[in-house]
């Protein structure tokens, strides 16, 4: 379990490489929209024509006095209630004794008690105004009188296209339908000369003052326009008290400008609705002259409706089960958000303010509702080598949120397959091996009881890896030790049995001794018991041979010396002690050098030469050969006699393992055997960096002993 945790490294980086990829198309995205608002910008370049002459060239706008005139969706009812102006009321301006145009008949000075909200918007070919007045007292103008100053009224001032100021009042006598006058182009009176049926509305009376509502056609003016209200308090005197309004209506220069969205620039724009973007096109004073598309589509890259999986239980699965889990960690993109720029007539944005300067810019920032990224992108629209706009192009990056999603949700699938098929496979490996284990364990403790005795075999086991060579190494062990505890088993018996004829011999003789008064007799029961202490003695001596072996090996001096001598010289002695066997010695070579000690090897030599004789007849041929391999000389004894048991070929050479048969060998009697020539034998081949090994003849008439010794590396070839 602790290693599958790893796995949950591969989610991780597949996650964060998901991110890094988002970051890139982001950063994609946004070269991508200063690009379009580049390419935009390019066909507003060098366009004056475009820009209105007055507006756009200002250097300062004056706030109340130069007016924006959005578009507005559809025409405005002239009904005085002022509905129809809510969606776009929040670029209404305020006017009140602050605005205070001019002052009449030696009012100057005193509270004014007239105030309104004003605004003025663009439907077509025609411009509308609307005014929201707040008045103590309104009166209206006399139904008998020609002057239009005698009530309340609305002074118009505008510039015609020939560059004039054309002045225009609106005096009614009531509430209801009106239509303007045009006054006398003499500045000093407010005589009105003609009627002007092109300025129409509606002057409604309210229950705080009056509203009104205008229309007239764009193509009065070039720009220039201003309007100004004349408050008329006194209805015994008719004098009129001060002007408040938007700008000074006598002076052409003092006109403010009115600024409307340039229809050629939407028409430019027009194509741009298709483009997955925002489009705006601001002028100087970051007014907005047009725009093109909408932002809740604007999704930035387009990603095709994902597939239904035809498998209708992974869909079920995949829809019920894996995504709400994978959408507590990612997020969708929202399917609407709020938009504060939705009506917007003015922007502002670091962004705009940078290409408002002269340099492209890009911004990043969240919608007011916190569900939507949007980027926006700006680029400077140059006239004459002066930044005279800008375009703004604007995307979300919900296209980049959706692909994202889509990426996450098929890693997130291949991730859990992964882990899923990660974990059940480390679950599964562990396992079987931990029952391997404990298979091997409960395996061991059975083949050995309470007592620690060996009572069973221990299956071996047939797999080839690392618990496979552990079962089986176990499975040697428990051999070896079960074949040596039956030895030690024997031993009691084997030395009782070694030791009871020549006790029984020295008790019979010295019996004997005490019960004849003969002297020869006396003598011959003496030797008969000293001949039962020396072979008693000699059972001693051979039980302690090997540990003085070990102790006289550490105080050897190794030489180098010729093996081929050392052998030849024993097999000649053998050929007399051993007379009743055949013996045969062959060598390949006449000199073989090897480091050592000649006295251990020929000791080495004799062990083996006597198990030999002890387990062939008399007649059989014991074969020596001295042979040189490569690195190393071969010596080996071959007899006829007994073949070797089977399981005990690598046990031989320990100490006090015996596996003679009364019938097997020759003069039991005379000697005893305690297992321990082999093993001596081993100790001098191991102190001469050899070994011994045990094998049967190929044609299984006997045993060879094989004896390797390393040759010397002082011989120069």
């Amino acid at each position: 379990m602790v290693l599958s945790l790893f796995l949950f490294t591969i989610p991780y980086l597949g996650y964060n490489y998901v991110w890094e990829l988002e970051q890139y198309l982001r950063n994609g995205q946004e070269q991508t929209m200063i690009g379009t608002a580049r390419a935009v910008a390019t066909a507003l370049h060098e366009r004056p024509a475009l820009f209105d002459s007055q507006s756009a060239y200002l250097q300062d706008v004056r706030p109340g006095t130069d007016l924006y005139a959005p578009p507005i969706p559809s025409p405005i009812r002239l009904d005085g209630e002022l509905n129809d102006w809510q969606q776009v009321s929040e670029l209404m301006s305020e006017y009140g004794s602050g605005e205070v145009i001019e002052y009449y008949n030696g009012y100057a000075g005193e509270p004014t008690s007239l105030s309104f909200k004003h605004m003025v918007g663009r439907y077509g070919q025609f411009l509308y105004a609307m005014f929201e007045v707040s008045d103590d007292v309104l009166l209206w103008r006399q139904p008998n009188s020609l002057s239009v100053e005698t009530g309340d009224h609305l002074l118009v001032g505008m510039e015609t296209p020939q560059g004039e100021l054309a002045r225009y009042v609106v005096a009614p006598y009531e509430s209801g339908w009106v239509n303007a006058y045009r006054l006398a182009d003499n500045t000093k009176t407010t005589r009105a000369i003609e009627n002007a049926l092109s300025i129409q509305g509606r002057w409604q009376e309210t229950a705080t003052g009056y509203n009104i509502e205008l229309r007239f056609p764009l193509s009065m003016t070039t720009g220039g326009l201003a309007f100004t209200l004349v408050d008329v308090d006194n209805n015994e005197s008719r004098l009129k008290q001060y002007a408040l309004g938007t700008a000074n209506t006598k002076e052409l220069a003092e006109l403010g400008t009115v600024i409307t969205p340039s229809p050629e620039i939407e028409r430019i724009l027009a194509g741009l609705k298709y483009a997955d973007s925002r489009v705006w096109v601001v002028d100087k004073h970051k007014r907005v002259l047009a725009r093109a598309g909408d932002i809740q589509s604007a999704t930035g890259i387009e990603v095709d409706e994902k597939e239904t999986s035809t498998n209708a239980v992974w869909h079920w699965i995949e829809s019920e089960w894996l995504l709400p889990l994978y959408y507590q960690i990612l997020t969708r993109p929202p399917a609407d958000f709020i938009d504060e720029l939705d009506d917007a007539y003015a922007l502002v944005g670091q962004d705009l303010g940078t290409a408002l300067n002269g340099q492209p810019d890009s911004l990043w920032r969240l919608s007011p509702d916190n569900k939507a990224i949007v980027l926006s992108a700006a680029y400077p629209i140059f006239i004459e080598g002066n930044v005279m706009g800008a375009v703004i192009v604007e995307q979300t990056t919900n296209g980049i949120r959706t692909l994202r999603n889509r990426a996450l949700e098929q890693l997130f699938h291949v991730i859990l397959a992964v882990m899923t098929i990660g974990t059940l496979g480390l679950l599964l490996f562990a396992t079987r091996i931990s029952n391997r284990i404990r298979s091997l364990r409960d395996n061991t403790e059975a083949v050995i009881d309470d007592n620690g005795k060996i009572i069973g075999t221990l299956p071996v086991s047939n797999q080839r890896d690392e618990i496979g060579d552990l079962s089986r190494s176990f499975a040697d062990v428990l051999s070896r030790l079960q074949q040596y505890n039956s030895y030690l088993e024997n031993m009691a018996s084997r030395l009782s049995h070694e030791l009871r004829t020549p006790i029984a011999v020295v008790k019979s003789s010295l019996d004997m001794l005490t019960q004849v008064n003969d002297a020869d007799q006396q003598a011959v029961f003496v030797e008969r018991a000293q001949s039962g202490v020396n072979r008693l003695s000699t059972i001693l001596n051979s039980m302690s041979e090997a540990t003085r072996l070990e102790q006289a090996i550490e105080q050897e001096d190794l030489v180098t010396f010729n093996l081929v001598k050392v052998i030849e010289g024993c097999v000649e002695g053998y050929q007399h002690t051993y007379a009743l066997r055949k013996w045969t010695f062959i060598s390949t070579d006449n000199s073989l050098l090897i480091d050592g000690a000649p006295e251990l090897v020929a000791q080495l030599f004799d062990k083996i030469v006597s198990n030999a004789v002890d387990f062939s007849k008399d007649n059989d041929e014991i074969t020596i050969k001295l042979e040189k391999h490569d690195k190393s000389v071969a010596l080996s004894v071959s007899n006829p006699g007994p073949l070797l048991p089977k399981g005990m070929k690598s046990q031989l050479t320990q100490s006090m393992v015996s596996v003679r048969k009364e019938n097997d060998v020759q003069n039991t009697a005379q000697s005893p055997h305690l297992g321990l020539g082999l093993y001596i034998a081993n100790i001098i081949a191991q102190f001469h960096k050899g070994r011994i090994s045990l094998n049967d003849r190929e044609d299984a008439s006997g045993v060879v002993v094989l004896v390797t010794f390393p040759i010397s590396p002082n011989i120069k070839h």
